[in-house]
């Protein structure tokens, strides 16, 4: 699997201490959902719901993407994802979902806080590691 980094917002959507994120200026983080679903499901049990930031799932690509804090994208080298700056360009923390098509899996609460990129990152990994396991079982 690849790494990308993406300064376009307009491709598909595609921490133990949560992160603040200034309305229309965090980066997300996208991955395939199956990695994404297993990723949301560690986050929360290991630290709880304040552990994952907001979460959108777009249904026409198969893909779920992070609410990470502005300037992730500059160092996100984790393989299988892509990381968007969005430069506050599409991206709104507001019950409606930013992008036409797409809903919130985890929508933004009242403190708009962003998923820790360490945080992801690990459990990015760990799922990989675990889907991985569950497909040579088979």
């Amino acid at each position: 699997m690849e790494t990308r980094h993406s300064v376009d917002p307009c491709m598909s959507l595609s921490s133990s201490t949560p992160l603040s994120c200034p309305d229309a200026a965090c980066d997300v983080v996208t991955v395939p959902t199956r990695h994404g679903l297993e990723a949301v499901d560690i986050l929360r049990r290991g630290a709880g719901d304040d552990a994952v930031g907001p979460v959108l799932h777009d249904d026409d690509c198969g893909t779920l993407g992070f609410v990470v804090p502005p300037g992730t994208a500059a160092g996100w080298d984790v393989p299988g994802s892509t990381c968007t700056e969005t430069d506050g360009r599409g991206l709104r923390l507001s019950p409606e979902p930013p992008v036409e098509g797409s809903d919130w899996l985890l929508p933004p609460g009242d403190t708009d806080l962003a998923t820790d990129p360490a945080v992801l990152r690990a459990a990015l990994g760990e799922a990989a590691r675990l889907i991985e396991a569950a497909d040579n079982c088979r």
